[in-house]
């Protein structure tokens, strides 16, 4: 058994070039069934076999009655069966030599199984197997349209490719943010539900990832780790260079409970969590919310300090900003003279030339280049925070235009607050789209860049 080699193989579950479905359905309602169309119709450019002993063809595809019986090679198997038969198809997969295994099946360890599941981990073990679950909900590369998430594509969007790569103990919690990434524009390059985790693990998939070229920001969702000191040891050295962002679920009494009937995980004591986190630099948010709002925000440059600009065309929201900036530990930038002087040039005669900068809610896509553009070349300024309120008369979709042009100049972090409905949903998707992450509210984006900033400091004095 030899588990460097383990981990290296998890790249045959991720990018594989042959797949096979055990389990594909004619079935429409069958998982395997989903599974296999996704496959199909979602583009996946490598061969694809279809395993079902009791059809002829699936899909219009070929059916086997067994991996064995397929000609040539088969880098990922993905498993969609009852759980009684899985066994024995890991037993063929290690005969035929394949690298990777997904199983999608249930009925393990969470519900009481362990010797089962046992059995599964050790066969994939001497093989050398890179098996994820069981009990999850699949894979996701958008590069190579590798998907075997089960849920169909009608009904959980799909992102497109990007350096973000999660992981989620749970199918459903992954299968939320998934959806929210596609929604925003925000790119993955990796997705994986891991579920029980009988052979690889979160250490497995952190270690793997922290080497992935792709893969620019790790995010993950926990249940409980079987191996806390081995988590501190491989996140402190990925931590490094770049950042995870993790959700502990588990926290309470309950919840920890709980855990142990959805992927049979023992949580643990939340305190020892923390203190790992902190000491291993791991970004901790605290619900799925600040998950996704933690994440964008690593799009942009690193920041030299803690002093912020603030632009708005309403008041009330620098205000409201302000006041996050305060409650964060973060500190208001003091406009340099010749920063006040060119402002005075342009705003109006009633606008005060201080932070935040008001640029009055009759300010057009025009205010907001000129006010951009002054701060970016402020020294005093080390991180904008943007506030449009899209609803006004002058803004329109051009600010975004404008936005942009100066977040791709990597000079400084830039950050937008849009609140409101549709029209303003809309803009928020396109800037996400672009990499300049968007929040709802002023709190929600200071309390992301407080995380960013922490981040980069942490690294900067290691």
């Amino acid at each position: 058994m030899n588990a460097k080699k383990r981990i290296k193989n998890i790249s045959a579950v991720l990018s594989p070039k042959s797949i096979a479905v055990v389990g594909a359905s004619g079935e429409p309602s069958k998982i395997g069934h989903v599974i296999l169309r996704n496959f199909l119709e979602g583009g996946f450019g490598g061969k694809i076999y279809a395993i079902n002993p009791n059809a002829a063809e699936v899909l219009g595809q070929k059916c086997y009655k067994s991996i064995l019986d397929v000609p040539g090679k088969i880098d990922s198997v993905v498993i969609a069966t009852p759980s009684k038969t899985v066994l024995g198809i890991v037993k063929e997969c290690a005969r035929k030599k394949v690298k990777g295994v997904v199983v999608i099946s249930g009925g393990f360890a969470e519900i009481g199984n362990k010797a089962e599941e046992e059995e599964i981990a050790l066969v994939a073990r001497k093989a050398d197997i890179a098996l994820i679950g069981p009990n999850c909900m699949g894979v996701l590369n958008p590069s190579l349209r590798n998907d075997s998430v089960f849920l169909p594509m009608y009904k959980m969007s799909r992102p497109q490719n990007g350096g973000i790569s999660f992981i989620s103990q749970s199918g459903a919690v992954g299968g939320c943010i998934v959806d929210l990434s596609a929604r925003a524009g925000v790119g993955m390059a990796n997705f994986v539900s891991y579920g029980n985790a009988a052979a690889i693990d979160e250490c497995d998939l952190l270690e793997y990832l922290g080497k992935d070229k792709r893969t620019e920001i790790i995010v993950i969702y926990l249940e409980g780790v079987r191996d806390g000191r081995r988590l501190m040891k491989v996140a402190g050295e990925i931590t490094k260079k770049k950042p995870i962002i993790a959700l502990k679920a588990g926290k309470s009494s309950l919840g920890a409970e709980a855990a142990k009937s959805h992927t049979g995980s023992l949580a643990g004591s939340y305190l020892a969590y923390k203190t790992a986190f902190l000491q291993s630099n791991i970004i901790e948010a605290d619900n799925l919310e600040e998950l996704f709002e933690f994440t964008k925000i690593f799009s942009q440059p690193r920041a030299v300090g803690k002093r912020i600009a603030i632009i708005t065309n309403g008041g009330g929201n620098g205000v409201l900003a302000a006041d996050s900036i305060e409650e964060e530990g973060l500190k208001l930038a003091e406009f340099s003279e010749n920063t006040k002087s060119v402002l005075r040039g342009f705003l109006p005669p009633y606008a005060n030339m201080r932070n935040p900068l008001d640029l009055i809610g009759d300010a057009d896509n025009k205010r907001y280049e000129k006010a951009l553009s002054v701060l970016m070349e402020d020294d005093n300024v080390d991180a904008l925070v943007v506030i449009v309120l899209f609803q006004t008369v002058a803004i329109d979709s051009g600010v975004v235009d404008v936005i942009v042009k100066n977040s791709q100049m990597q000079k400084k972090p830039i950050i937008v607050v849009a609140t409101g409905g549709e029209y303003a949903q809309m803009h928020r998707r396109i800037l996400d789209s672009y990499g300049v992450p968007t929040y709802p509210s002023p709190n929600s984006a200071i309390r992301a860049l407080k995380k960013f900033l922490q981040y980069h400091s942490r690294v900067q004095n290691k």
